[in-house]
């Protein structure tokens, strides 16, 4: 029996990594296990995207440094996240490479290309990208909600926005973490296991007793299917984060048409940035906010202070007239399911 993909080293030393020394050998808690699988996961779906291949063909030759720069760079511009994200991913790809050549001389050669990609610098502080509440209303108002497909994708986008969730949180929902009765919640779980309840608006739990009546019919309150799926061979999959992507990236890009306010690439991490500064322009108090946001510092939460002052002092430099004494004085810078599911399954990818 011929083997299932070109590079049976790598795949193998794949399922190892996820299926033995993770979880058995260093004792690594499941929540750090998927951290570390979606990185890699991400890279590889990156690296047959770029060479137009399937999974079960790409190779360890394949992922060279300037591959991994390629990749670092369109996680950080495509997908919006910021510096520290793409730092902890190079790390957890560098902690697989790292165990591969442990266990397998010839890896040793794979990792030194990794080793060539270093760390980038986060002294300088991110810049918050954020929408108008124009260019929300906008790209809501996108998806034709006669069809199944756009009604799911406006309550995507509609939930993405009112709880100011992380992509990954998303696609954890289950129906049993939404609980509309007399105050309207859902329980999102974060990074590192962490879990937080947040509120829902009426609107949106209307949105929500639409969606159920097309996507979940005979389901319950206490179930425990994704609120979010995909169906693939009358299976039903939690959906992919790549998805979601995809049309939000489209509407926004029909919104634009519309709407100049609407940016170029209004990515899911965007919503989240959004959401937490239209709170912040409404009075909501910063310390809220975190606990709200699930940051662990109140510190990352400060960002958005920073920004809206940034809006404020732009909007008053715009205002001005050349002949006010306050002209020249105001400084403008910156603050700055296929073959390739079941390879997943099959070497550790994906549970």
């Amino acid at each position: 029996m011929t083997d299932p993909v070109k590079d049976p080293v790598l795949f193998t030393l794949i399922h190892d990594y996820f299926k033995v020394y993770l979880p058995k050998l260093t004792n690594k808690s499941p929540n750090t296990i998927y951290a570390y699988r979606e990185s890699l996961d991400a890279l590889l779906d990156f690296v047959k995207s770029k060479n137009r291949i399937g999974l079960a063909d790409v190779t360890f030759e394949m992922i060279d440094h300037k591959m991994l720069e390629s990749f670092l760079d369109y996680i950080e511009t495509e997908r919006g996240c910021g510096i520290s994200t793409r730092n902890h991913r190079l790390n957890r790809i560098r902690a697989f490479y790292k165990y591969a050549a442990k266990v397998e001389l010839t890896a040793v050669i794979h990792r030194k290309e990794i080793l060539k990609v270093p760390l980038k610098n986060t002294t300088k502080p991110d810049i918050i990208e954020y929408m108008s509440e124009d260019a929300v209303k906008a790209i809501l108002a996108q998806p034709d909600v006669t069809t199944e497909i756009g009604l799911r994708d406006q309550f995507f986008m509609v939930l993405l926005y009112d709880t100011g969730a992380r992509i990954s949180e998303m696609m954890k929902i289950k129906l049993c973490d939404v609980h509309v009765g007399k105050t309207p919640t859902i329980i999102l779980h974060g990074k590192r296991g962490k879990i937080r309840t947040v509120p829902l608006l009426s609107s949106t739990v209307q949105h929500f007793k639409n969606y159920l009546k097309v996507f979940h019919p005979n389901e319950g309150v206490y179930s425990n299917q994704h609120l979010f799926y995909t169906t693939q061979h009358n299976e039903k999959h939690p959906m992919h984060q790549d998805t979601a992507r995809r049309f939000i990236h489209e509407y926004g890009v029909a919104a634009k048409e519309i709407c100049p306010e609407v940016p170029d690439n209004p990515h899911p991490h965007m919503w989240r940035h959004t959401r937490a500064m239209h709170l912040y322009q409404h009075g909501v108090d910063l310390t809220l906010l975190s606990q709200w946001l699930g940051h662990s510092k109140l510190e990352t939460t400060r960002i958005y202070a920073k920004a809206d002052t940034e809006q404020k002092r732009r909007a008053i430099e715009k205002a001005e007239r050349d002949s006010s004494p306050l002209a020249g004085k105001l400084n403008a810078s910156r603050f700055t399911v296929s073959d390739d599911d079941m390879l997943k399954r099959l070497y550790g990818l994906k549970d």
